[in-house]
Formats: structure tokens, sequence, C-alpha cells
């Protein structure tokens, strides 16, 4: 079983929502990032999605456009990423890291060697928000059936009647978009949200975890019966941003986050 598997099933065997944020590598550099990242553990979160900064990131909004445009400005890039995985898997962490990613950065690196080096850097899944399912076969393949990193799938309330063929065979969580847009607009849900949300519950046993615009555990408190968790992204950038990025920060509001979440 994938390390974020096992972390959404001992969420569940307990009870309990699960809690999952989105920082960008390398914001503000990457020795902050690696504090940052340890101090979410200690905070309790469940696991990371570590953005991997790219120059036209169309799914996200200002806040996290900027944290890439950052990030690249101060020479973060891949290979460097790959490395302080590396180091922190080797200094012991073990929350789960997702790589959220667009895919052409995926692709310039070689789909086969980008694979190769997720699993010996230790990361145990990716997101691809401009991978369309009809386009996922050579990365599916070269991921196979290990362990060791896992595709995970996002859906949206468009996706509709394509919520089933999205999530066969899907692993890990389902990334529940909840409005349309790009990501830090608040927690203004789709009309439909809860229409949507039961959708994808009939479509797959996979934890739920909704994203886009939220930034306190009251934001998804009327749909908490709906989803197994959720994501915060450009709020805690923000507020990193507002602290200058002290790891204390990001401790304390996972911790604090996860506990109202469970109230």
């Amino acid at each position: 079983m994938n390390r974020i598997e096992q972390r959404m099933a001992q969420c569940r065997e307990k009870g309990e929502k699960a809690f999952v944020t989105y920082i960008t590598a390398g914001l503000p550099d990457l020795e902050t990032t690696k504090e940052i990242l340890r101090a979410q553990e200690r905070g309790g979160c469940d696991v990371v999605e570590l953005g991997v900064p790219f120059s036209d990131p169309v799914a996200d909004g200002p806040v996290i456009q900027d944290a890439s445009y950052q990030a690249i400005c101060g020479g973060v890039n891949v290979k460097k990423i790959f490395a302080m995985m590396e180091e922190l898997r080797s200094e012991g962490l073990t929350l789960p890291i997702v790589f959220m990613m667009y895919y052409n950065t995926m692709l310039h690196y070689g789909i086969k060697k980008f694979v190769e080096r997720c699993h010996e850097a230790g990361v145990d899944g990716l997101i691809v928000p401009d991978l369309p399912l009809e386009e996922q076969g050579e990365l599916r393949e070269c991921l196979g059936a290990s362990d060791r990193t896992i595709l995970l799938q996002l859906v949206s309330p468009v996706s509709a009647e394509r919520i089933p063929k999205i999530l066969s065979g899907a692993r890990g969580f389902v990334y529940c978009v909840s409005s349309m847009g790009v990501t830090g607009q608040g927690a203004d849900f789709h009309k439909e949200v809860r229409s949507y949300l039961q959708r994808v519950r009939e479509a797959t046993e996979l934890p739920i975890m909704m994203g886009f615009g939220i930034r306190t555990a009251e934001d998804v408190q009327p749909l908490k019966e709906l989803i197994d968790g959720a994501i915060v992204g450009s709020y805690l950038i923000r507020l990193l941003k507002e602290h200058d990025f002290d790891p204390k920060v990001a401790e304390e509001y996972c911790r604090d986050f996860r506990r109202e979440l469970n109230a």
C-alpha cells in the first residue's frame, strides 16, 4: 500500500477527516521549504501537495502563479526539488508528498526518467491538472502497479458523466475541485456542489478531498458529511508570506485546522 493510501486508511479507521495542504517548492527557498514540510508533519498534516514551479500554471490563481514565478526566479527547478526530497527522506521525513505539477515539466524531463527519479526520491504521488484522462497512457505505463508513486485524479463540477470513467482504477484520493476557475478564489463553491460531491461518492470508494478556495475548517462545515477531508493552498501561502515563512506558523495552522475539522 502506498504511503498516501496508508495515511488515508488510518484517518478512515479513526473516523477522522484528513487535512492536505499545498505549498510551492522553493518559496522562499528550498531550505525553508524543508523546514515548512517538517513543521507541517509536526502539526499533523496528512499529505502535502508540493507544487513544482512552472512558468504557466493555468489552473492556479494569482497567489500560486506568483509563488511559482518567485521560486523560478530563485533558481528552483525539478532537479533541485528531487535532491531536496532525497535529503528529507534520508533525514526521516515520513509525511506523504504529492508533486502537484504541469505535464510539460515532466515531458521535458522524460517520462520514464521522471518516474524513476520519483521512486528514488520518495515522491508518493502525482497530480497533473493539465493531463486529461485520455492522454495519461504513457505516464500510467511508466508508473505501472508500483506502490512507490501513484497518479491521483482531479474531477470538477463539469466532469459530470465522465466521473466514473476518470475514477476507474484511481488510487490515493480524489481531488474534488469545489468551484470553476482557478485556485485561491475564496470559499465560493459551485452552486451544485452538493449534488456533484454526491456523484463522486457514488462513483468511488476512494477518500474525497475537496480543494480550491478553502481557508478555514468552517468553510467546509456544511459539506462535511460528503467529504473525507479538505485541501488548502493559496491561503496557506498567503499566511506564510505574511509571517516571513515562519515554519511555526505552518505547524500551528495545520494543528488548528485539523483539530477544528474533526471537532
